[in-house]
Protein backbone atom coordinates (compact mmCIF):
# COMPACT_ATOMS: atom_id res chain seq x y z
CA UNK A 1 0.00 0.00 0.00
CA UNK A 2 1.12 3.55 -0.59
CA UNK A 3 2.24 5.10 2.68
CA UNK A 4 1.29 8.60 3.73
CA UNK A 5 4.54 10.59 3.53
CA UNK A 6 5.55 12.98 6.24
CA UNK A 7 4.40 16.52 5.51
CA UNK A 8 7.95 17.78 5.29
CA UNK A 9 8.90 20.96 3.51
CA UNK A 10 8.10 20.84 -0.18
CA UNK A 11 11.33 22.75 -0.78
CA UNK A 12 13.49 19.86 0.47
CA UNK A 13 15.90 18.42 -2.12
CA UNK A 14 14.88 14.96 -0.82
CA UNK A 15 11.32 13.74 -1.38
CA UNK A 16 9.27 12.16 1.45
CA UNK A 17 10.38 8.69 0.34
CA UNK A 18 14.10 9.41 0.51
CA UNK A 19 14.80 10.06 -3.16
CA UNK A 20 16.76 13.05 -4.40
CA UNK A 21 14.72 15.37 -6.56
CA UNK A 22 16.04 16.34 -10.02
CA UNK A 23 17.66 19.72 -10.50
CA UNK A 24 14.73 20.95 -12.62
CA UNK A 25 12.12 19.86 -10.05
CA UNK A 26 9.17 22.28 -9.96
CA UNK A 27 8.88 22.97 -6.22
CA UNK A 28 6.10 25.54 -6.59
CA UNK A 29 3.88 23.22 -8.63
CA UNK A 30 4.55 20.33 -6.26
CA UNK A 31 3.71 22.41 -3.18
CA UNK A 32 0.43 23.50 -4.78
CA UNK A 33 -0.42 19.89 -5.64
CA UNK A 34 0.58 18.47 -2.27
CA UNK A 35 -1.44 21.02 -0.30
CA UNK A 36 -4.61 19.40 -1.66
CA UNK A 37 -3.29 15.84 -1.92
CA UNK A 38 -2.33 15.76 1.76
CA UNK A 39 -6.03 15.70 2.66
CA UNK A 40 -6.54 12.68 0.39
CA UNK A 41 -3.47 10.95 1.82
CA UNK A 42 -4.72 11.44 5.35
CA UNK A 43 -8.08 9.93 4.48
CA UNK A 44 -6.42 6.96 2.75
CA UNK A 45 -3.99 6.47 5.65
CA UNK A 46 -6.91 6.12 8.04
CA UNK A 47 -8.45 3.46 5.78
CA UNK A 48 -5.17 1.53 5.61
CA UNK A 49 -4.75 1.78 9.37
CA UNK A 50 -8.15 0.19 9.92
CA UNK A 51 -7.36 -2.54 7.40
CA UNK A 52 -4.05 -3.42 9.02
CA UNK A 53 -5.66 -3.67 12.45
CA UNK A 54 -8.06 -6.32 11.22
CA UNK A 55 -7.61 -10.07 10.89
CA UNK A 56 -6.51 -9.65 7.29
CA UNK A 57 -3.30 -7.90 8.32
CA UNK A 58 -0.66 -7.75 5.59
CA UNK A 59 2.30 -9.88 6.68
CA UNK A 60 5.82 -8.66 6.20
CA UNK A 61 8.10 -10.82 5.03
CA UNK A 62 24.93 -9.95 -2.41
CA UNK A 63 22.57 -8.88 -5.18
CA UNK A 64 23.23 -5.40 -6.69
CA UNK A 65 22.44 -3.67 -3.37
CA UNK A 66 24.97 -0.86 -3.67
CA UNK A 67 23.67 0.02 -7.14
CA UNK A 68 20.00 -0.08 -6.23
CA UNK A 69 18.56 3.38 -5.57
CA UNK A 70 21.98 5.04 -5.07
CA UNK A 71 20.18 8.40 -4.94
CA UNK A 72 17.95 7.32 -2.05
CA UNK A 73 19.29 8.31 1.37
CA UNK A 74 17.53 5.38 3.05
CA UNK A 75 19.45 2.82 1.01
CA UNK A 76 22.89 4.20 1.86
CA UNK A 77 25.01 2.14 4.22
CA UNK A 78 25.22 5.13 6.56
CA UNK A 79 21.40 5.19 6.94
CA UNK A 80 19.86 4.07 10.22
CA UNK A 81 18.13 1.83 9.50
CA UNK A 82 19.60 0.95 6.11
CA UNK A 83 17.02 -0.64 3.80
CA UNK A 84 19.53 -2.62 1.76
CA UNK A 85 19.09 -5.69 3.96
CA UNK A 86 15.33 -5.44 3.68
CA UNK A 87 15.50 -5.27 -0.10
CA UNK A 88 17.96 -8.18 -0.16
CA UNK A 89 15.51 -10.33 1.81
CA UNK A 90 12.68 -9.54 -0.61
CA UNK A 91 14.75 -10.33 -3.71
CA UNK A 92 16.12 -13.52 -2.16
CA UNK A 93 12.63 -14.68 -1.22
CA UNK A 94 11.31 -14.00 -4.71
CA UNK A 95 14.30 -15.66 -6.39
CA UNK A 96 13.62 -18.82 -4.41
CA UNK A 97 9.88 -18.59 -4.99
CA UNK A 98 10.19 -18.35 -8.77
CA UNK A 99 13.37 -20.17 -9.73
CA UNK A 100 12.53 -19.94 -13.42
CA UNK A 101 13.20 -16.22 -13.21
CA UNK A 102 15.48 -16.05 -10.19
CA UNK A 103 17.13 -12.65 -9.82
CA UNK A 104 17.67 -9.95 -12.41
CA UNK A 105 18.83 -6.38 -11.92
CA UNK A 106 15.47 -4.87 -12.85
CA UNK A 107 13.75 -6.61 -9.95
CA UNK A 108 15.31 -4.36 -7.32
CA UNK A 109 13.59 -1.29 -8.67
CA UNK A 110 10.18 -2.64 -7.84
CA UNK A 111 10.48 -1.91 -4.14
CA UNK A 112 10.89 1.88 -4.00
CA UNK A 113 11.80 1.89 -0.31
CA UNK A 114 9.19 -0.39 1.28
CA UNK A 115 9.41 -3.82 2.93
CA UNK A 116 8.09 -6.62 0.73
CA UNK A 117 4.82 -8.34 1.42
CA UNK A 118 2.73 -11.10 -0.09
CA UNK A 119 0.71 -8.80 -2.28
CA UNK A 120 3.86 -7.53 -3.98
CA UNK A 121 5.13 -11.05 -4.65
CA UNK A 122 1.74 -12.03 -6.06
CA UNK A 123 1.64 -8.98 -8.34
CA UNK A 124 5.19 -9.56 -9.58
CA UNK A 125 4.44 -13.20 -10.35
CA UNK A 126 1.84 -11.97 -12.84
CA UNK A 127 4.52 -10.14 -14.82
CA UNK A 128 7.41 -12.44 -13.91
CA UNK A 129 8.03 -13.39 -17.52
CA UNK A 130 9.19 -9.80 -18.09
CA UNK A 131 12.41 -10.73 -16.30
CA UNK A 132 13.09 -14.17 -17.74
CA UNK A 133 16.25 -14.50 -19.88
CA UNK A 134 14.31 -14.16 -23.15
CA UNK A 135 12.03 -11.44 -21.72
CA UNK A 136 9.20 -13.00 -23.72
CA UNK A 137 6.58 -11.63 -21.34
CA UNK A 138 7.88 -8.09 -21.78
CA UNK A 139 7.97 -8.40 -25.56
CA UNK A 140 4.49 -9.91 -25.55
CA UNK A 141 2.93 -7.15 -23.45
CA UNK A 142 4.52 -4.43 -25.58
CA UNK A 143 2.89 -6.05 -28.60
CA UNK A 144 -0.39 -6.27 -26.68
CA UNK A 145 -0.22 -2.53 -26.03
CA UNK A 146 0.38 -2.00 -29.73
CA UNK A 147 -2.76 -3.99 -30.57
CA UNK A 148 -4.80 -2.06 -28.00
CA UNK A 149 -3.59 1.25 -29.43
CA UNK A 150 -4.44 0.01 -32.92
CA UNK A 151 -8.01 -0.59 -31.76
CA UNK A 152 -8.55 2.37 -29.45
CA UNK A 153 -6.20 5.02 -30.89
CA UNK A 154 -5.72 4.10 -34.57
CA UNK A 155 -4.16 7.44 -35.53
CA UNK A 156 -1.29 6.88 -33.08
CA UNK A 157 -0.83 3.33 -34.37
CA UNK A 158 -0.69 4.64 -37.92
CA UNK A 159 1.97 7.18 -36.93
CA UNK A 160 4.07 4.46 -35.31
CA UNK A 161 3.69 2.16 -38.31
CA UNK A 162 4.39 4.96 -40.76
CA UNK A 163 7.75 5.68 -39.16
CA UNK A 164 8.53 2.04 -38.44
CA UNK A 165 8.74 2.68 -34.68
CA UNK A 166 8.67 -0.44 -32.53
CA UNK A 167 6.81 -0.17 -29.23
CA UNK A 168 9.87 -1.46 -27.39
CA UNK A 169 11.64 1.78 -28.31
CA UNK A 170 9.16 3.99 -26.46
CA UNK A 171 7.52 1.95 -23.68
CA UNK A 172 9.92 -0.81 -22.62
CA UNK A 173 10.93 1.08 -19.43
CA UNK A 174 7.27 1.72 -18.59
CA UNK A 175 6.69 -2.02 -18.39
CA UNK A 176 9.93 -3.42 -17.05
CA UNK A 177 10.20 -0.76 -14.33
CA UNK A 178 6.45 -0.68 -13.61
CA UNK A 179 6.72 3.10 -14.05
CA UNK A 180 9.40 3.58 -11.37
CA UNK A 181 11.51 6.64 -12.27
CA UNK A 182 9.07 7.22 -15.13
CA UNK A 183 6.19 8.83 -13.23
CA UNK A 184 6.19 10.82 -9.96
CA UNK A 185 6.60 8.63 -6.89
CA UNK A 186 3.14 9.42 -5.48
CA UNK A 187 1.58 8.33 -8.76
CA UNK A 188 3.68 5.17 -8.94
CA UNK A 189 2.61 4.11 -5.46
CA UNK A 190 -1.04 4.60 -6.35
CA UNK A 191 -0.54 2.53 -9.52
CA UNK A 192 1.00 -0.25 -7.44
CA UNK A 193 -1.97 -0.26 -5.09
CA UNK A 194 -4.16 -1.03 -8.09
CA UNK A 195 -1.67 -3.48 -9.55
CA UNK A 196 -1.71 -5.51 -6.33
CA UNK A 197 -5.49 -5.54 -6.30
CA UNK A 198 -6.42 -5.95 -9.97
CA UNK A 199 -3.40 -7.45 -11.65
CA UNK A 200 -1.30 -6.57 -14.65
CA UNK A 201 -4.08 -5.07 -16.80
CA UNK A 202 -3.50 -1.88 -14.77
CA UNK A 203 -0.22 -1.44 -16.64
CA UNK A 204 -2.15 -1.23 -19.91
CA UNK A 205 -4.69 1.18 -18.43
CA UNK A 206 -1.91 3.53 -17.37
CA UNK A 207 -0.13 3.31 -20.73
CA UNK A 208 -3.31 3.87 -22.74
CA UNK A 209 -4.32 6.82 -20.56
CA UNK A 210 -0.95 8.50 -21.07
CA UNK A 211 -1.15 8.02 -24.83
CA UNK A 212 -4.80 9.03 -25.20
CA UNK A 213 -4.44 12.14 -23.04
CA UNK A 214 -1.54 13.33 -25.21
CA UNK A 215 -2.67 11.95 -28.55
CA UNK A 216 -2.68 15.31 -30.34
CA UNK A 217 0.83 16.09 -29.03
CA UNK A 218 2.14 12.69 -30.15
CA UNK A 219 0.59 13.04 -33.61
CA UNK A 220 2.58 16.23 -34.19
CA UNK A 221 5.79 14.16 -34.29
CA UNK A 222 7.58 14.08 -37.64
CA UNK A 223 10.41 11.60 -37.07
CA UNK A 224 11.43 8.56 -35.05
CA UNK A 225 13.51 10.72 -32.71
CA UNK A 226 10.60 13.13 -32.31
CA UNK A 227 8.19 10.31 -31.46
CA UNK A 228 10.62 8.92 -28.89
CA UNK A 229 11.06 12.32 -27.25
CA UNK A 230 7.33 12.96 -27.11
CA UNK A 231 6.76 9.65 -25.34
CA UNK A 232 9.23 10.83 -22.70
CA UNK A 233 7.51 14.19 -22.40
CA UNK A 234 4.06 12.71 -21.74
CA UNK A 235 5.28 11.16 -18.48
CA UNK A 236 5.96 14.62 -17.03
CA UNK A 237 3.89 17.57 -15.99
CA UNK A 238 0.76 18.29 -14.02
CA UNK A 239 -1.34 15.51 -15.56
CA UNK A 240 0.80 12.77 -13.99
CA UNK A 241 1.66 14.78 -10.86
CA UNK A 242 -1.99 15.14 -9.85
CA UNK A 243 -2.04 11.46 -8.98
CA UNK A 244 -5.54 11.25 -7.51
CA UNK A 245 -7.12 12.65 -10.67
CA UNK A 246 -4.76 10.58 -12.80
CA UNK A 247 -5.88 7.36 -11.11
CA UNK A 248 -9.50 8.24 -11.77
CA UNK A 249 -8.60 8.80 -15.42
CA UNK A 250 -7.04 5.37 -15.91
CA UNK A 251 -10.38 3.76 -15.16
CA UNK A 252 -12.33 5.95 -17.57
CA UNK A 253 -10.09 7.07 -20.45
CA UNK A 254 -9.17 3.64 -21.93
CA UNK A 255 -12.77 2.45 -21.85
CA UNK A 256 -13.57 -1.24 -21.49
CA UNK A 257 -10.52 -3.40 -20.90
CA UNK A 258 -11.23 -6.86 -19.56
CA UNK A 259 -8.72 -9.46 -18.46
CA UNK A 260 -10.28 -11.78 -21.04
CA UNK A 261 -9.26 -9.36 -23.79
CA UNK A 262 -5.74 -9.04 -22.38
CA UNK A 263 -5.36 -12.82 -22.14
CA UNK A 264 -6.57 -13.33 -25.71
CA UNK A 265 -4.17 -10.70 -27.06
CA UNK A 266 -1.30 -12.12 -25.03
CA UNK A 267 -1.86 -15.55 -26.51
CA UNK A 268 -1.91 -14.30 -30.10
CA UNK A 269 1.04 -11.92 -29.66
CA UNK A 270 3.10 -14.54 -27.86
CA UNK A 271 2.43 -17.09 -30.61
CA UNK A 272 3.47 -14.55 -33.25
CA UNK A 273 6.72 -13.75 -31.42
CA UNK A 274 7.57 -17.43 -31.00
CA UNK A 275 6.92 -18.02 -34.70
CA UNK A 276 9.33 -15.21 -35.54
CA UNK A 277 11.99 -16.94 -33.47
Amino acid sequence: CAPAPRALAASSPIDPYGFERPEDFDYAAYEEFFSTYLVILTRRAIKWSKLLKGSGRVQRSGTDMNRTFPDNIRFRKSADPCLQKTLYNVLLAYGRHNQGVGYCQAAGGRRKGQEGHRAWVSALVRVADYYSPAMLGLKTDQEVLGELVRTKLPAVAALMDGHGVLWTLVVSRWFICLFVDILPVETVLRIWDCLFNEGSKIIFRVALTLIKQHQAFILEATSVADISERFKEITRGSFVTECHTFMQKIFSEPGSLSMTTITRLRESCRARLLAQG
